[in-house]
């Protein structure tokens, strides 16, 4: 039997959303904690972080 894949549910940023991903951004927070806090994917954080013209992640 094939494996079923998880089926992809949308969710909107809110403000409490981009405010938090804001203190993340400020803090230098890696890209994989703020994933796990925020329970989002890192790719989805990194389009929120460029739309709103924030650096995210790749600090090395």
């Amino acid at each position: 039997m094939a494996k079923k894949s998880k089926k992809i549910v949308r969710r909107e940023y809110t403000a409490a959303d981009v405010k938090e991903l804001r203190a993340h951004s400020k803090a230098r927070t890696p890209v994989a904690k703020i994933a796990k806090a925020m329970k989002r994917t890192e790719a989805s954080l990194r389009q929120k972080a460029m739309a709103l013209s924030m650096p995210l992640g790749h600090r090395r």
